[in-house]
């Protein structure tokens, strides 16, 4: 999902597409893999001073709902980031620097014929190490 598609899900919600809600936008998209609500916060203090965590939570929550961010666990906090709904698929996720690869294989293929009986409403899977870049520092 790029920035105007975003803004546009935002508005056909009944959401203003704010400055800061832009701002927001911006830096998940430029952001390579999850990044936390601290990271984002630090981010915006350059631009919005006094800024709140209460803001971000609820930005972050209201992106999440709409379907523009998505977001994972690590290590007992959340991250997100854009939404990439454009092809199934699954992440492997680095534990330093939270960078993310996409792997197109799904495990559910090879799944589905031992839960042919069971209504299955969604999955997700996620692998976590570390990226060549942080292997090696």
């Amino acid at each position: 999902m790029n920035i105007e598609e975003a803004i546009d899900l935002l508005k056909s919600k009944g959401y203003k597409a704010t400055g800061r809600r832009k701002d927001i936008l911006s830096y998940f998209n430029e952001a390579d893999g999850y990044r936390t609500a601290k990271d984002l916060i630090s981010h915006l203090e350059e631009s919005y001073d006094g800024i709140s965590f209460d803001t971000i939570y609820r930005n972050l929550h209201l992106y999440h709902e709409v379907g523009i961010l998505e977001s994972t666990e690590l290590n007992g906090e959340k991250l997100f980031r854009m939404n990439c709904t454009h092809h199934h698929h699954h992440h492997f996720i680095c534990n330093e620097c939270g960078k993310t690869k996409e792997i197109d294989v799904c495990p559910m293929d090879e799944l589905l014929g031992t839960l042919s009986n069971y209504e299955i409403e969604g999955h997700k899977f996620e692998i976590y190490g570390l990226c060549p870049g942080c292997k090696g520092a």
